[in-house]
């Protein structure tokens, strides 16, 4: 189960990577073939991430990360624009009565603002690592972004429409489940280096067979950023939403078992 989730979506491109081949000087001249070369040799594995993450996210966030090498950006900057992106979502669901340019508008920040999130990590291992402060900036936008989407569902399904009352149950919901699998997978990387075992991000880059991508998709971030489209009719997007609601809270179920199993086996 380990690598699937909404919450967990957002700490899967983290940016240490140990591995990672020296960056070329700023002043190289490297080209843009040339930079998505080198990033596509310094990925990490894919073992457990969903469909969507896998085979868009990561590499639209590889195209990101060579534009904004190009560009001469620092990771810390491209967290900074993708933070800008999601919080405009975020904002247009609390702010705006739904409507379906309303709804293409907040997935497209969305999954803008996921694909920047890859793009950090990524352009991090491509200038030879990430430094303490930008890891910490990063997991705090994921926090706060993986909150603020339902909480603002929640909002705007109050302010804008008519559902019924209980339905806004699915919002906070949602949330709760999101904000306890984006915690433990903190800790769980926490608490694998602290008692020497290998973190994600040291973990072999084998590759996984597709089947598992599939299994996962409904939990994937990338499916509920699209699933946004849908927001400006309100019969169609709650439905869909809380069945990603339910699918989150299935593997974090299931992932609860298994983290603590983990957890449990390792060195005291």
């Amino acid at each position: 189960m380990d690598g699937s989730g909404n919450a967990l979506a957002e700490v899967e491109e983290t940016r240490p990577a140990t591995a990672a081949a020296p960056a070329p000087r700023p002043a190289d001249p490297v080209g843009l073939r040339a930079t998505l070369q080198r990033l596509s040799a310094a990925q990490k594995g894919s073992a457990g991430a969903p469909l969507y993450s896998r085979f868009v996210n990561r590499p639209l966030g590889r195209f990101f990360a060579a534009l904004a090498f190009g560009a001469g950006l620092t990771p810390n900057a491209v967290t900074a624009v993708s933070a800008a992106f999601t919080a405009v979502g975020i904002a247009l669901l609390a702010l705006v009565p739904p409507s379906v340019p309303m709804g293409l508008a907040v997935a497209a920040c969305l999954v803008l603002g996921y694909g920047l999130d890859a793009a950090d990590g990524q352009l991090a291992r491509l200038r030879g690592g990430g430094s303490p402060a930008g890891e910490w900036l990063d997991h705090m936008v994921d926090a706060a972004k993986v909150a603020g989407l339902h909480l603002a569902v929640a909002i705007g399904l109050y302010r804008f429409t008519d559902v019924d009352p209980a339905v806004l149950l699915i919002p906070l919901g949602f949330c709760f489940v999101d904000v306890v699998i984006f915690f433990a997978m903190i800790l769980n990387e926490a608490l694998r280096a602290q008692h020497g075992a290998a973190t994600r991000a040291q973990g072999p880059t084998q590759q996984v067979g597709i089947a598992r991508s599939v299994l996962a998709l409904p939990t994937d971030y990338g499916v509920l950023a699209l699933a946004f489209v849908f927001f400006g009719a309100t019969s169609v997007f709650v439905p869909v939403y809380a069945a990603l609601g339910l699918a989150e809270g299935l593997f974090l179920a299931l992932a609860l078992v298994k983290w603590f199993r983990e957890m449990d086996r390792l060195p005291r």
